[in-house]
C-alpha cells in the first residue's frame, strides 16, 4: 500500500474519531482514539515512537517521539490547539527530514469543521 493510499484511509479514520468526538478534549483522547480507529481497520499502528536524532555523527541523548507512525510509512501528528501555529507546520517537516520518511498529516482536532484541520506534509513523494 501506497503513502497516498494510507493517507486516504488515515483522513477517513480521522474524521470518524472527529464525528464520535468533537473538538475541545485533550490530544491524548484523539491520539488513544485514533489508533484504535486505525488498528481496526487492519493497520499496523504505533504511537509514541521513538526516533533518533544526531547531530555531527553523534547520537544526542533526547526523548524525541513521533505521535503515531502508520505501516512505518506514514507520520500523524496530532494536536487539540485553538490555532496552530507555523512551528506546528516546521516540525512536522523537520520529522519527515529526520526520518527520512516521505508523508506526514498534521492534524488539530479543536476546530469547528475536520477537513480544516487537516494537513499533509511531503518530503519528495
Amino acid at each position: 500500500m501506497t503513502e497516498n493510499d494510507i493517507s486516504y484511509n488515515i483522513r477517513g479514520a480521522i474524521f470518524n474519531v472527529y464525528n464520535a468526538l468533537g473538538p475541545g478534549l485533550l490530544e491524548s483522547v484523539y491520539s488513544a482514539a485514533l489508533f484504535y480507529e486505525l488498528s481496526e481497520m487492519g493497520f499496523k499502528v504505533e504511537k509514541e515512537v521513538p526516533v533518533p536524532v544526531y547531530y555531527k555523527e553523534v547520537k544526542l541523548d533526547i526523548g524525541f517521539r513521533l505521535d503515531l507512525l502508520v505501516e512505518d510509512k506514514v507520520i500523524i501528528e496530532l494536536k487539540s490547539v485553538e490555532n496552530l501555529a507555523e512551528v506546528h507546520h516546521k516540525q512536522v517537516i523537520s520529522d519527515l527530514k529526520i526520518t527520512k520518511l516521505k508523508l506526514a498529516i498534521l492534524v488539530n482536532f479543536n476546530v469547528a469543521e475536520i477537513s480544516s484541520g487537516i494537513f499533509r506534509k511531503v518530503n519528495g513523494l
